[in-house]
């Protein structure tokens, strides 16, 4: 159970952002389980990266990362904090961590509607 809008509105970011920071030719992995009364979405690309150090902030509003993810038409630094606020509304939980592919991960939990 969720609101399609706005489920639609934070897998367009994280898509539109792996299109924004990941080096061409890259590479996106989307994957999606269901573990006991989770639904589990991580959303994987490939380099460049961003600093361990940094991986806590990139959810702040208007935080941008400067370095390795920085391009020049880089947007405000509002679309992750609003897939945080969206995962929150949805009482889910979203986390980054590097990706085994050399990229960003973003992993989203939600808890499975009861029936």
């Amino acid at each position: 159970m969720g609101d399609q809008h706005r489920l639609t509105q934070l897998f367009t970011n994280l898509l539109e952002n792996t299109l924004k920071y990941t080096d061409g030719p890259g590479s996106l992995n989307i994957n999606m389980q269901g573990i006991d009364n989770e639904i589990i979405v991580s959303f994987a690309d490939s380099a460049p990266g961003v600093d361990e150090e940094t991986l806590d902030k990139i959810f702040d509003r208007f935080y941008r990362v400067e370095l390795s993810r920085s391009r020049e038409m880089g947007g405000a630094g509002l679309g992750l904090s609003i897939c945080s606020e969206i995962v929150d509304a949805h009482s889910g939980s979203i986390k980054a961590k590097r990706s085994s592919i050399g990229g960003l991960e973003i992993v989203i939990i939600f808890n499975k509607a009861e029936s």
